[in-house]
């Protein structure tokens, strides 16, 4: 069928691990923002996860399109949204090549929130008399804690909390994905149990009001006890790659742009691929 995933191991791709203006920061001179470490190089924040025989991303941050270039991503059946920031929402458009390829309206699983966003910033996709030359979607609302079905894999929903505002995480596969929370409400605890590999935010060392930090995203991670853990939507304040991820505990790890996961046995463990490209 087009559009599907050919038949290898469930994959998945971390397309940025970085916060909403990216790492390197415009203007900034500290050690991260001029490493020459292509670990601490963090495009905005975006998982492909290839599962089920299709091919989603979440989220379409405004490095969306080199994302897709980097990856040499071939085909694409879904996109899924955690929430409506410009981070996560911005690179949207660029959806149309696939359209164009693969000759097919693109679905988009996103809240009520998302759905607002997206006809506001993107108004020009829904409009009656469109032309060919914008992104052709087809949202489809995620209600609360629902799952749905991609393929032939289940995703769950997780209600989460940035500061007041209600976003989701996922959970497919055994792999959870949580970013941009600060709270994770009792009712989604119990999705996550059992889950093999956690990807949760950890904005920085310090506390901030909106995301986890780096003390509160290991409590998260002590209290799902998956038996691996990566920390996405760093900022240049956690430090250098090489020596915060040294810190960490055992089973904890920063994750980086172009770590890649395959799923083997039930567990996801990391290919023996180091890196993407710098910028």
């Amino acid at each position: 069928m087009q559009g599907d995933v050919p038949k290898t191991l469930p994959r998945a791709t971390f397309l940025g691990s970085g916060t909403s203006q990216g790492v390197p920061i415009i203007g900034c001179s500290c050690e991260v923002c001029h490493s020459d470490d292509p670990r601490d190089h963090r495009l905005r924040c975006s998982l492909w996860v290839e599962v089920g025989g299709k091919s989603v991303v979440i989220d379409t941050g405004p490095d969306f399109r080199i994302q897709m270039l980097r990856e040499r991503v071939q085909s694409l059946d879904a996109v899924v949204y955690t929430h409506e920031h410009k981070d996560h929402l911005a690179g949207m458009d660029d959806i149309r090549p696939f359209n164009f390829l693969q000759r097919t309206v693109m679905p988009i699983y996103a809240s009520e929130r998302v759905e607002a966003a997206l006809h506001r910033d993107f108004h020009y996709a829904f409009e009656p008399n469109k032309h060919g030359g914008v992104p052709d979607v087809d949202i489809r609302l995620i209600e609360g804690d629902r799952a749905f079905e991609l393929g032939e894999a289940t995703w769950q929903p997780l209600p989460l909390m940035h500061a007041e505002l209600p976003i989701h995480g996922y959970r497919v596969e055994g792999l959870a994905y949580i970013t941009d929370a600060n709270h994770i409400p009792n009712d989604t605890w119990g999705l996550l149990d059992g889950v093999d590999t956690l990807v949760v935010n950890a904005l920085r060392p310090s506390p901030h009001y909106s995301h986890f930090s780096l003390d509160e995203a290991l409590d998260v991670a002590r209290h799902v006890g998956a038996r691996q853990t990566y920390l996405t939507h760093i900022s240049h304040l956690m430090g250098l790659h090489s020596e915060r991820n040294a810190t960490l505990p055992e089973g904890i790890s920063l994750a980086f742009d172009g770590l890649q996961l395959e799923r083997r046995d039930q567990e996801w463990h990391p290919t023996n691929r180091q890196h993407a490209w710098t910028l």
